[in-house]
């Protein structure tokens, strides 16, 4: 609705109303009049209240007959109060946008962060985060000589493993573009993560952020954790 001129859009559906009402005895205009208005009145409704294609004539059969108008005219109606009221409605029924639940987000990161992120310590809990997080990588991997960023541009390499240095695979290497891309779009997503995020938190002034800050980092390494833990281990032959 957003993208709608509401103005102009109200101006034609109320010119629908007023061309299909009665003047006490006769419709105001005649049937070819209000059907242009019709036409331009129904391709609003589509934008503005989607779904009254299909709402039902309630009224009784010869009302209908006597008003073919009416039905679309009560449609028309809901639609003026949309348009007229969607800064209102925005406001107080708040974006219909989807709403991220942290509690649903990867449980390596989650229960990293729990503790610390219900008591408003969203910096805090962000570290830890990422800290579980990095933990779990090398317990899956069986490391623990490298860390962070280092570890996982090792563990999403495209080299094959080695003895000591197990690889983590999305797919399967079948060295295809598709393969390589995956792989090289993990590690940088990490070294986006550590170096971006985790990395800053230990050379900047201790302030906290807010909690929204807090909410997209966790989600970025809600996405990392779930492509370690779903990716196979890679080990030398």
């Amino acid at each position: 609705m957003s993208t709608i001129d509401s103005a102009w859009a109200i101006h034609e559906l109320e010119a629908f109303v007023h061309a299909s009402g009665d003047d006490g005895m006769y419709q105001r205009e005649p049937d070819e009049v209000v059907a242009e208005h019709a036409h331009v009145a129904e391709q609003i409704l589509d934008r503005v209240v989607p779904g009254w294609r299909d709402w039902d004539d309630q009224r009784p059969q010869k009302l209908r007959a006597y008003d073919s108008w009416g039905h679309l005219r009560h449609c028309v109606s809901r639609g003026i109060a949309a348009l007229k009221r969607q800064d209102e409605l925005r406001e107080k029924l708040g974006d219909d946008a989807p709403l991220i639940s942290a509690a649903r987000l990867h449980p390596w990161v989650w229960d990293g962060a729990r503790s610390l992120w219900q008591s408003g310590h969203y910096r805090s809990a962000v570290e830890d985060a990422a800290k579980k997080l990095n933990a779990e990588t090398q317990n899956k991997l069986g490391r623990r000589d490298v860390s962070e960023t280092d570890l996982f541009k090792q563990a999403f390499s495209l080299d094959v493993a080695t003895p000591g240095r197990a690889r983590l695979r999305r797919r399967t290497p079948d060295g295809s573009v598709t393969y390589k891309s995956v792989q090289r779009g993990a590690w940088a997503l990490a070294e986006g993560i550590y170096a971006g995020i985790r990395n800053p938190f230990n050379h900047e002034d201790p302030k906290d952020i807010d909690e929204q800050t807090g909410l997209e980092y966790l989600a970025a390494l809600s996405v990392l954790a779930r492509w370690v833990d779903d990716a196979e281990v890679e080990v030398a032959p």
